[in-house]
Parts: C-alpha cells; sequence; structure tokens
C-alpha cells in the first residue's frame, strides 16, 4: 500500500493555471540575489523580463506580408536545402538504370575544339557554377584538347578510362560533360564509366524545372524536357524493346497499337501526345500575352526590355529603376518568369520595363523554341537594355553570346544600350575597353546606386518619341486632356493663361486628332 496523496481533478487544474501566461514565475530562492533591482526589491532580478538564450537578433518581428515579392521567393527557394552525408543509396549498386536521377557529387568533363585556353577555363568555370546552381557538389573538372568531339564517347576511348578511375577514386556519382551529347554517345559512356552522365543540356533544364514558378514557365520547361527526352529514352536492359503480349490490344490495353508494339514505342508517343498538348497550352498563353501588348500598342505605351547574360545583375537592375521587387540572387538562371512594371519618366510619360530570362552560351535551341513567346517580349520592346557582368572574366564572350541569341530570336534590329554592371566590383581597365568598344553604354552598379540616373537619362532620351507636333489653348474644363499629355505625350512648353492652358509639344496620332479642335 502506498502514501500517495488522494488525487483531486479541480486540485490539478488549479496548479496547471498560470503555465499559459506571457511570463515566467521562477521559485523565489532561484531568483535572489541579494541585491535591488529597478523595482527595488530584492526579490529577483529575472521577473521584470525573461529573454530565453536562444533569441535570435537576426529574425525580426516583421510582419512577413510586409516583404517583397521577391523576397519572399527568395525565402522559400532557400527554405530546402541538401544535407550531406544523409543518404541511404546502397554503395555497391554498379547499374547505371537503377541509379536515382539525381546531382550530388559530380565530375565535369569538357572538349577544347577552338579558342584560347582562357575560354576553356571559363567555359568550365560557368560548368561547375551551373552545377552547383542545381545542387551538386564539384569535386573535379578535366578537359582535354581535340579537333573535334570523338563520335562515339565524345572525349575518346583512352580518355574514357581515365574519366572512369577519376570517378573510383572521388567517389562521385555523376558526370557532366561541356556540351550537348548525342543518344550513342551518353549510352557509351554510361556504359564504360559505370555512373549517370548528364550533359550541359540536361543540366539547364533541370535548373530551369526548378525556378519556373508560373504556369506558363513551368509548361515551357516541360516542354523542352519531353522534347530532349524523346531522343534518349533507355529501359533496363530489353525492356524498351520487348514486345506487347496478352489479351486487350496486346496486352497495353485499351489504346495500345496491337502486340508488335514495343515498350519504347508506346512510351515515345506518349510523350508526343504530351508534347501536342502542351503546345496547344502554351498557344493559349500566348494569345493572352499577345492580347496585352495590343493594349499596349493601342495606348502608345512605348517598352523597355532588359536582357543579357545570366547573373549579370538585370533583376537587381530592374529593382533599382522601378523598385519592382522581383528576386534577386546571386546565381545562374534564378530569374525565369519574366517580369513587367510600369515607370514613368522625369517628364510624366509612360512606359514599361519587362524583365527578361539570362542567356548563356549554347543555349539549347529546344529551350529557345520553349521560351520564344516568352523571348518575344524583347523583339516586340522599342529599347532593349543589354546587362554586361564588368566584372566577369570574359564580358566581350557573354556580349557576344547574348546577341547571337537575339538574332535568332529576331530581335537584333531593336535599339540596343549596353548597361555596363558590377561597376563596384570590376576593374577599370575592363571599363574602359568595353566603352572603347561599345560606345553607345552607361556604366553602373545596381547594388550602390552608381550611375542609375544617367541610365534613366540614356533611357528617357532614347525611348520613341511621338510623330505630331501640336500646339494647343485648352479650356480649364478639358483637364483630362492636359493629364493625357502629361502621360503619353512630350511638352514642349506649358503655360496658364487667363484663356486656359497653352501646351506645344508632341504627341501620338490618335491624342493629336484629339487636340486639333483646339490647335492656335
Amino acid at each position: 500500500m502506498t502514501n500517495a496523496p488522494d488525487f483531486n481533478l479541480r486540485d490539478a487544474l488549479d496548479a496547471t493555471r498560470g503555465w499559459d501566461d506571457d511570463t515566467i514565475q521562477l521559485d523565489d530562492e532561484l531568483l535572489d540575489t541579494g541585491e535591488p533591482d529597478s523595482d527595488g526589491d530584492l526579490d529577483d532580478d529575472l521577473d521584470d523580463g525573461f529573454e530565453s538564450g536562444y533569441a535570435d537578433e537576426d529574425y525580426d518581428e516583421a510582419d512577413p506580408e510586409e516583404l517583397t515579392v521577391g523576397a519572399q521567393e527568395l525565402a522559400e527557394r532557400h527554405a530546402l536545402r541538401r544535407v550531406a552525408s544523409l543518404r541511404t543509396e546502397l554503395e555497391d549498386i554498379t547499374e547505371v538504370e537503377y541509379r536515382q536521377l539525381r546531382l550530388e557529387k559530380v565530375v565535369l568533363v569538357g572538349v577544347w575544339t577552338d579558342g584560347s585556353v582562357t575560354d576553356a577555363e571559363n567555359s568550365m568555370a560557368e560548368l561547375a557554377l551551373l552545377a552547383e546552381t542545381a545542387g551538386s557538389e564539384v569535386l573535379e573538372a578535366v578537359f582535354q584538347r581535340r579537333q573535334k568531339p570523338d563520335p562515339a564517347t565524345y572525349i575518346g576511348r583512352g580518355k574514357v578510362e581515365a574519366i572512369r578511375e577519376i570517378v573510383q577514386a572521388t567517389g562521385a556519382d555523376t558526370v557532366i560533360c561541356d556540351g550537348e551529347l548525342a543518344p550513342s554517345q551518353l549510352r557509351n559512356l554510361e556504359d564504360k564509366i559505370r555512373v549517370k552522365v548528364v550533359d550541359r543540356t540536361a543540366l539547364i533544364l533541370d535548373i530551369f524545372a526548378q525556378h519556373a514558378k508560373s504556369k506558363e514557365g513551368q509548361a515551357q520547361v516541360e516542354l523542352a524536357q519531353l522534347q530532349y527526352m524523346k531522343q534518349r529514352l533507355r529501359g533496363w536492359g530489353g525492356n524498351l524493346s520487348r514486345q506487347a503480349g496478352g489479351r486487350a490490344a496486346g496486352g497495353e490495353g485499351i489504346g495500345g497499337r496491337g502486340p508488335g508494339e514495343t515498350k519504347i514505342e508506346t512510351d515515345r508517343r506518349r510523350i508526343n501526345t504530351k508534347i501536342a498538348k502542351l503546345r496547344r497550352e502554351l498557344k493559349e498563353m500566348r494569345g493572352t500575352r499577345e492580347v496585352k501588348r495590343q493594349s499596349r500598342r493601342r495606348n502608345h505605351i512605348p517598352s523597355v526590355a532588359i536582357a543579357g547574360y545570366t547573373n549579370a545583375g538585370k533583376s537587381s537592375l530592374l529593382n533599382r529603376l522601378t523598385d519592382a521587387g522581383v528576386l534577386v540572387e546571386d546565381s545562374l538562371f534564378a530569374t525565369l518568369d519574366p517580369t513587367t512594371r510600369r515607370t514613368t519618366t522625369s517628364d510624366g510619360r509612360i512606359y514599361t520595363m519587362s524583365d527578361t530570362v539570362g542567356f548563356v552560351r549554347h543555349l539549347p535551341h529546344g529551350l529557345v523554341e520553349a521560351f520564344r513567346s516568352t523571348l518575344e517580349e524583347v523583339a516586340d520592346s522599342d529599347l532593349l537594355l543589354h546587362v554586361v557582368d564588368g566584372s566577369h572574366p570574359d564580358p566581350e564572350g557573354q556580349v557576344a553570346a547574348v546577341r547571337e541569341v537575339l538574332a535568332e530570336i529576331g530581335a537584333d534590329k531593336v535599339p540596343e544600350i549596353i548597361v555596363i554592371n558590377k561597376a563596384d566590383a570590376a576593374d577599370p581597365l575592363v571599363i574602359s575597353r568595353l566603352r572603347a568598344r561599345e560606345p553607345h553604354s552607361v556604366v553602373v552598379s545596381a547594388k550602390t546606386g552608381e550611375g542609375i540616373e544617367a541610365a534613366l537619362r540614356t533611357i528617357e532620351s532614347e525611348l520613341p518619341r511621338p510623330q505630331v507636333e501640336f500646339d494647343v489653348l485648352l479650356p480649364y474644363e478639358r483637364g483630362d486632356l492636359v493629364n493625357r499629355i502629361h502621360q503619353e505625350a512630350e511638352i514642349g512648353s506649358l503655360e496658364h493663361t487667363g484663356d486656359g492652358t497653352l501646351v506645344v509639344g508632341r504627341a501620338n496620332a490618335d491624342l493629336a486628332g484629339e487636340l486639333a479642335a483646339y490647335a492656335r
């Protein structure tokens, strides 16, 4: 028999009544310091306010709703990160088909066919940044000098054995090649190296798939992935080469083409069906985008497009110029979905400024085709801001790569302003060299704000000017026309007189037609 006191539910509840209070009450003996506190008491130093040792000053009490859209997206992107040394994948698996399709520890392989050694090193450094953006850890990078890639293995039989030894020594589980591999090259490399082999195109598509947020962007990336995958279907052993069997439609059920159709043919047909569906959806989305463009054209609103190499600072520049608050991150292809903001010139004229997806060397052709509806924002713009990273080792190469893509989408005829960004980190000699090569350029720093005012003045001077001159005397009751003149026209002079507002300037044909009734 125990001597435990009788249990009373009411007493137990009364004892827990103060547990939910905001202030923490501790025992007087634990809090007594023997000296008076700010209240003059001798009982405690802590009852005036208790702060946990886990409090972190880096986390302020800002309302998440007060953050910009870009800040919220960046926080969401960094919410999940890969944790090393927590894999549960078996280490003795040798068949590449049974490995999970993911990038963790990689070895980079490149083939140097033309250009200088510096060009080859810059290309490999860019491939390493792409791999890190995709979430992998680069262990080793090698490249070789060849007149042209080997048609069978891309790097040659001897180099394949060397790569296999490097993979075994470093424990890498993926090899990334700096080029687009043919299906046969991909298959031969995987069979010989015995790890997953990925080419540059698949790596870029993987990054795009991670960063696409809008419905249109996700559809564009999926279309490019399916077009890439269709030519590279490969099964486990002879799985995809087996013919269908069974009773209903050759074992494939309703929709199969009979017992003679193989698994790879069935999968390719399904991919083709999905591609056709995505193209129809993108066509409808393209119509919506075209309606918005027509509205801007109808209202004669000039448009400015920001284009350039990936990670050149396009989104940072848009935030500086328009306070857009879009996502900014020091990584490749951080922004995929185009962002358009409305802004005004110093004299009140309205125009739009759009941020677009970044370009890169050897941008996959299928990706350009899939994003063509988005890239048409650049081709249809009135002015192009070509952003160049002044701190990059090869800014001239970036300019050439971007202009190659611009010519492919038909945007090479758009008036262009070269914006040399990152002036705070760039070498002054490099900036001088770029300005000598590109006379129509401005130097800015989107991070510090240096040169932003000069860039805005250059943009305003390059915007298309209205064609029709007017000289009108508007009665004061036509304030609506005065407002439209401020927003849509170019004002030469404005004077308020006893008879009305005297305005001289230039306007588009529609507005000039309405002003003709008040011409002097």
